[in-house]
């Protein structure tokens, strides 16, 4: 999938592709105004704050370098027949911003069309999962204490200004479940300064880091942090010992009296070892995604007029002489080989409208597209989904 923000990001920290990925800490900077408009704005995320029914941890608000209790800005929605529904209370929200607060909206691809593309093109890009948070500061407010992050992360500033200081790390490569807790932040400050609109900064796992807008008067800052978690070979052994389950000499008991077969178990790990590498971890890994949430295609609503992949990862097109299967997400569907160049549009990530694709790829692109939707790699494109790649993913036959 080609998605604009990608590339701008790339541009911006001078990287050639997703190798660059947690090598180091870099910042650059993003010359389209345009474009950081449109990922996100103040306003927006109050509004989906207004609209939805969240909840701590989701969202929550800090005022004075401590959580503010929900009850505050909380409040329960009665409807007439007596059913309370937990809901952000806008005024007393609002009180807490005018007098100086940090916001924060967890997975804020779970809730806006915009952030949920924009996710998915950077986990086809990653081939890792991504989830972005949203973080709202008004006025003078501080944002979290110094800190570090079990996974790396793109940080892009889309309104206001905050200072910012990075931190080397004190552990190299730690981990959430790590046999030391890493509590003593390194004193080596790789950087300082301050995060204007359109700024990206690149902060790999292990670095700490803190945000402020201490000192800084009137005004607002907004910045979005993708969060990228890579799969380690911690992860990789984990995930050989739940294979080691299928073969029976890791069934048995260990012998703590005697400790024989200790040399056979050993071979038997040495044999697991080579016959799963990390490169099957990590495509077993894609394959065990289960599919996303999606608006269902029910004909009774309408026709199917438009459609897009939304596969967490980008589907595997395999031709096997006179068929082609897709996989993905754990599931295989297998067609004729005659359909293969409707899968290849269809699948590219980029929204398909049907009646455009018929004339140029062939009537038969409609009942691939039915089939591909049945099967959930595909969703019929609603005005609101269509609405998350408007401006930063061009369809298919732009």
């Amino acid at each position: 999938m080609e998605h604009q923000l990608i590339g701008a990001i790339e541009a911006a920290l001078g990287w050639s592709g997703v190798d660059e990925l947690g090598k180091g800490f870099v910042r650059g900077s993003m010359d389209d105004p345009a474009l950081v408009a449109r990922i996100l704005t103040p306003n927006r995320l109050l509004d989906i704050a207004m609209r939805r029914s969240l909840d701590r941890p989701q969202f929550r608000c800090f005022q004075k370098g401590e959580e503010v209790h929900p009850a505050i800005y909380y409040t329960d929605t009665v409807s007439p027949r007596g059913q309370s529904i937990p809901m952000v209370n806008m005024h007393s929200l609002g009180r807490l911003l005018g007098e100086g607060a940090t916001l924060i909206l967890d997975q804020a691809n779970v809730f806006d069309p915009t952030m949920e593309v924009t996710c998915r093109a950077l986990q086809w890009w990653s081939h890792e999962r991504v989830q972005v948070n949203a973080y709202l500061t008004t006025n003078d407010a501080s944002g979290f204490p110094l800190h570090w992050d079990d996974h790396d992360v793109v940080i892009i500033q889309l309104a206001g200004e905050k200072e910012w200081e990075v931190r080397g790390t004190s552990r190299r490569a730690p981990m959430y479940r790590d046999s030391d807790p890493n509590t003593t932040p390194s004193e080596e400050i790789v950087w300082a300064g301050m995060m204007k609109p359109g700024d990206v900064m690149h902060i790999p796992r292990g670095h700490w880091h803190q945000a402020t807008r201490n000192g800084h008067g009137s005004g607002n800052s907004l910045h979005v942090t993708f969060g990228i978690t890579k799969r380690t070979g911690a992860g990789w052994l984990a995930w050989l010992a739940d294979w080691s389950r299928e073969h029976e000499i890791f069934r048995h008991d260990l012998d703590r009296l005697h400790g024989s077969g200790t040399q056979a178990l050993t071979d038997a790990a040495i044999q697991l070892i080579g016959e799963r590498s990390p490169a099957d971890f990590l495509a077993a890994y894609e394959q065990a995604t289960t599919l996303p949430r999606h608006v269902p295609f029910l004909d009774i609503l309408g026709p199917l007029d438009a459609v897009v992949c939304t596969t967490h990862f980008p589907p595997q097109i395999r031709e096997n002489g006179e068929t082609v299967d897709v996989v993905a997400s754990g599931k295989k569907v297998t067609l004729t080989i005659k359909a293969l160049t409707a899968l290849r549009l269809l699948l590219s990530g980029r929204p398909v409208q049907l009646e455009q694709a018929a004339a140029v790829v062939g009537a038969e692109v409609a009942e691939v597209a039915e089939i591909l939707v049945k099967e959930e790699l595909c969703a019929t494109l609603t005005p609101e989904l269509s609405s998350g790649y408007t401006g930063l993913v061009t369809n298919a036959f732009s």
